[in-house]
């Protein structure tokens, strides 16, 4: 089982590690600052760093689908053979990309707490984050923009913490999404909060407080099926309104 470190502090850019399996085309590590590819959020990308300065690209961030509760790293197949179990690495993430996904990822949030209706669909890359939601009511793309406008210029803080199955059961209206299920079977669930403004399962990386998700636009919105309006968003220095 991997330690995860982004769950407690998604700032964290590099840890030291030691790996403790082989395979699935990439390595199992015993703790680790990358978050895999899960819950509509992109897998980080990075290095492993050896004891002798070389630098193995990690091109994708995994869920082992054989060890529950590890992680894998991938990394290119003629890299595997310059590792070994129980050798100690530095595992360094791609700290841009994290950070995009972070903005992205509590963007989505907000856009969850401007439009009252369930999440059917979601994915948060580097470059662009969408949200599908089950309704058939038009949305407004410049209503939406000013209301994340506002609510990332208020500065509202942003943080996580556990609860238990039986909190979550109990209040079954904090799932607002359709398509991905908060996981079960450990006992407590991560949810995130963002004072004063949104609060719901997650297990993604996010940032601290609102302002640090900076210019971000809805460029586009898109009826998807007759109860399903897609909602894409992105950053405005990359993606103008169209």
């Amino acid at each position: 089982m991997t330690d995860e470190l982004f769950r407690e502090d998604a700032a964290l850019e590099h840890c030291d590690a030691r790996i403790v399996a082989l395979g699935e085309g990439g390595v199992v590590l015993d703790r680790t600052v990358f978050y895999p590819l899960g819950g509509g959020q992109a897998g980080d990308s990075g290095h492993l760093l050896l004891a002798d300065g070389r630098a193995l690209t990690v091109t994708d961030t995994r869920k082992s689908k054989l060890q529950p509760g590890a992680i894998v790293h991938l990394v290119a197949e003629s890299e595997l053979p310059l590792l070994h179990e129980g050798m100690a690495v530095m595992a360094s993430i791609d700290a841009d990309r994290r950070r995009a996904h972070m903005r992205l990822h509590t963007t989505t949030h907000l856009l969850c707490a401007l439009v009252p209706y369930p999440v059917d669909g979601c994915s948060i890359t580097k470059d662009y984050a969408r949200l599908d939601f089950h309704t058939n009511e038009p949305l407004d793309k410049e209503t939406l923009n000013a209301g994340l406008a506002r609510l990332v210029g208020e500065g509202h803080a942003v943080r996580h913490r556990w609860i238990s199955e039986a909190e979550l059961d109990a209040n079954p209206g904090l799932v607002r999404s359709m398509s991905v299920q908060p996981p079960r079977g450990l006992g407590r669930v991560r949810v995130l909060e963002i004072d004063g403004v949104d609060l719901q399962p997650c297990g993604g990386t996010h940032v601290a407080n609102t302002r640090e998700i900076g210019a971000v636009v809805v460029t586009k919105i898109e009826k998807k099926a007759a109860l399903t309006r897609r909602v894409v968003l992105g950053f405005a220095e990359r993606s103008p309104l169209r």
